[in-house]
């Protein structure tokens, strides 16, 4: 079968794409053939180009590097210790991230300060611990790929890659470094586009629900309390006993920081009236506690760790009605259930902790318990 160089620097053999790059001549030292050549693992004309220009852009900036290092440095005699860096006065990444937390982590969350650590790890994982000065911009584009790698999504880089900027800037200023943040301005291609969280269907919701009367255990307890209340992983792992108020007209759930869980906005803090299966929920919990956290395995007194609660729990979600159902799922359902019975707009932002869309809902105290429980129990 003839080799057909389609599309540029590449080649098919047995129907998948192949890279050639003759290498320049004066790079040829460097290597141990004259030319690279390697499988892009496609078939797909598309996805080779994609990858062709990539590999060629990431071979450029290589051979640029060598030509660099073998270059004289010009005017050696004005350069600080003769050219030597001064890195020894720089801090390492693990000195910008403890500089960051201190100085931005008053008043924050476990989960700021977890975010910043476990990205800067990522750093560290990737390309060692270094002096902030002997990171490139290259070495920004490495990581890009790395983190893709992984898995993630183009959202989780984002966020990632904000995180260390945000790290890198701070410590660039404090220090007055003329050095360029190399995790700046990195490219990060659309076609890494988001994973859209999906709602769950009715008829999941209900599978759901059902599995979790019959297992009745605390794992369980706590998605019963989310399926139906619209309540965040996170806010409902955290609540104290108290915050279960069923000896009232209308059972609720006060959803209010604590010591050892803030909440992600200010209009977080909310009161829910319990229904369905949330209600369930809270009554055998009440059954089962005296005092303390509702959920005393993921909560000590001054942490609550609901990503382990997020772990178990989706893996347990996803065997039982599908790989594209999570618990977020279910706060996303539980706004489409409500809209299904014509609930306002802004009684929904209301009971889900949303930011108002106008300035007019921020007038006045809301609605009152009682309508918004004649409301959810329509839905449910």
């Amino acid at each position: 079968m003839p080799y057909t160089k389609i599309p540029k620097y590449t080649f098919i053999k047995l129907g998948v794409y192949y890279f050639s790059k003759v290498v320049p001549y004066d790079l040829r030292q460097y290597c141990s053939k004259p030319r690279i050549v390697f499988s892009l693992r496609t078939k797909s004309a598309a996805k080779a180009t994609q990858a062709s220009v990539s590999a060629l852009a990431k071979l450029e900036n290589y051979w640029l590097s060598l030509r660099l290092q073998s270059m004289e440095i010009p005017a050696p005699h004005l350069m600080l210790d003769h050219g030597q860096a001064r890195s020894s006065e720089v801090p390492t990444i693990k000195e910008a991230l403890e500089l960051y937390l201190s100085l931005k982590g008053e008043g924050r969350s476990d989960t700021f300060f977890t975010g910043a650590r476990r990205n800067t790890k990522y750093i560290v994982d990737c390309l060692g611990s270094r002096h902030i000065d002997q990171y490139t911009t290259a070495d920004g584009g490495k990581f890009r790929d790395w983190l893709v790698d992984k898995g993630m999504t183009k959202a989780s880089v984002v966020r990632v890659f904000s995180s260390v900027k945000a790290i890198m800037n701070l410590v660039i200023h404090e220090h007055g470094l003329n050095v360029r943040n190399p995790f700046a301005g990195v490219y990060l291609s659309s076609k890494l586009g988001p994973v859209k969280r999906i709602p769950i269907s009715a008829t999941n919701v209900k599978k759901v629900q059902a599995e979790c009367k019959r297992m009745n255990d605390d794992l369980r307890w706590l998605v019963a309390l989310i399926s139906d209340s619209g309540m965040r992983l996170s806010e409902a792992t955290g609540l104290h006993l108290d915050d279960l108020v069923l000896d009232s007209g209308v059972p609720h759930v006060i959803v209010q920081p604590h010591e050892w869980r803030s909440l992600k906005t200010t209009s977080s803090r909310r009161v829910i009236p319990l229904v369905g299966a949330s209600l369930w929920a809270a009554r055998v919990i009440k059954k089962h506690l005296s005092d303390g956290p509702c959920f005393p395995r993921y909560t000590s007194p001054d942490r609550c760790n609901s990503n382990s609660a997020s772990a178990a729990l989706n893996k347990w979600m996803q065997q039982l009605v599908g790989r594209d159902n999570v618990l977020h799922g279910f706060r996303h359902s539980f706004r489409d259930r409500l809209r299904a019975i014509e609930a306002p707009a802004d009684l929904i932002d209301q009971v889900g902790g949303w930011s108002s869309q106008s300035v007019g809902q921020g007038y006045g105290d809301g609605y009152p318990l009682g309508v918004i429980a004649s409301v959810m129990k329509k839905m449910t």
